[in-house]
């Protein structure tokens, strides 16, 4: 990750209920990542997909986002489908997948407990987000995935998320020139229970791909 983009350490003291989570799992599970996530892609990437936080079995044990869980088996199969990725997804921080033009975070940079981010933990990581923003020079897109996701990223730009309302496809024009697209989760609750097949997922990266073809 490239110095002028702030991030937190591996210690990042901020939100003590987080701490305490993370202390547990490296007692646990001292052989994870444990910590918090990292952002993954350039820092010339036009596309900038935003993800809630760190999964327990998923990004928190391997240290990559949505790396080890369903999750990233659609959203990693989905970027290299429209091209921005190239490589091999095979759910291990060092199988060799590059992104092309696109970098992933998340709202909150360490995992919740249940998956379940507080609205303080949000507030308290917004700075990272807001740094993550604005130290990627050629960014065009912001890809939001899911409501808190959308709220973090409008909040982060000085935006009142009551403005622009989350809806899965939606695509808003925001005053700084930036676009932001709205995508339900790419979760296994939300790819079971149907609410976001492979085809709506598809879809809005499709709407993505032609934005960018014409910025």
């Amino acid at each position: 990750m490239p110095a002028t983009i702030e991030a937190p350490d591996a210690h990042c003291p901020l939100c003590s209920r987080l701490v305490a989570f993370r202390v547990g799992n490296r007692a646990e599970h001292p052989d994870w990542h444990n910590a918090p996530v990292p952002s993954f892609g350039g820092d010339e990437a036009r596309l900038l997909i935003v993800g809630l936080a760190p999964g327990l079995r998923g990004a928190n044990r391997t240290g990559r986002p949505f790396t080890g869980d369903w999750a990233g088996d659609l959203l990693y199969a989905t970027l290299l489908k429209f091209g921005f990725a190239r490589g091999t997804y095979d759910e291990r921080p060092d199988d060799g997948l590059e992104l092309v033009d696109c970098r992933v975070t998340n709202a909150v940079r360490c995992v919740p407990p249940e998956n379940k981010p507080t609205g303080g933990e949000v507030a308290t990581c917004r700075s990272f987000l807001k740094a993550e923003i604005a130290g990627l020079k050629r960014l065009k897109v912001i890809l939001s995935l899911g409501s808190i996701s959308h709220g973090a990223v409008l909040t982060a730009l000085g935006l009142r998320p009551s403005a622009f309302k989350f809806r899965h496809g939606a695509q808003h024009e925001l005053s700084n020139g930036l676009l932001l697209a709205d995508s339900y989760h790419c979760s296994r609750y939300n790819t079971n229970t149907g609410r976001l097949t492979p085809a709506m997922f598809e879809s809005v990266f499709e709407d993505v791909k032609s934005r960018l073809a014409i910025s």
